[in-house]
């Protein structure tokens, strides 16, 4: 009986390594396809065997979740595109189809939020000290003052990025695990 039960244990431990191994394979995969050395992702998972293509397609996916970050520049942003085109070639279904136009508008309006965020505190900034100013009877020449120069602007301009990028991660973790279910659905 323990012959046998060790033998079920070993059965089990096996194809849970060859799930994992077949992931890191699907893994690579996206990766090749992110770094352009492959083209069309959907054709690369048709090339394998049908028994293997639910782990495959898992680790894929993973890999190209991983890939949809905030845009902090242009290479982030191209990557996110990218990796969002790929999923939708792995699961062009329509609420996956959904899930990642909401996240390509995402990639999209987070730099110029950040722009916004950056552009309303410089103004308030300029305000403020156009004002210290001016009780003090001097006036600054148009564009002189530079907000930056400001002692708490750095501490500021952290906080309100940290919230700004909260919300946004907030967001595409949501997606994320919405487009996580709709894959475990998947045969």
């Amino acid at each position: 009986m323990v012959m046998e039960r060790a033998a079920r244990m070993a059965a089990g431990s096996d194809s849970r390594l060859d799930d994992d191994d077949l992931m890191k394979t699907g893994m690579r995969l996206a990766a090749e396809f992110l770094g352009r050395k492959a083209p069309d992702l959907a054709a690369v998972l048709k090339e394998q065997d049908p028994t293997k293509q639910p782990a495959i397609r898992k680790g894929m996916f993973e890999t190209l979740l991983r890939n949809v970050t905030l845009p902090r520049d242009e290479a982030l942003k191209e990557t996110g595109s990218l990796a969002l085109q790929g999923i939708l070639s792995l699961g062009s279904a329509s609420p996956i189809s959904a899930i990642c136009t909401e996240l390509q508008q995402l990639l999209e309006q987070y730099n110029q939020h950040k722009e916004q965020t950056t552009l309303q505190l410089d103004d308030a900034i300029r305000a403020q000290l156009e004002q210290q100013m001016a009780k003090r009877g001097g006036q600054a020449a148009k564009g002189s003052i530079n907000p930056a120069m400001h002692p708490q602007y750095k501490e500021e301009i952290a906080r309100m990025l940290g919230d700004l990028n909260a919300q946004y991660n907030q967001a595409f973790d949501q997606r994320k695990d919405m487009i996580r279910q709709y894959m475990a659905q998947l045969p």
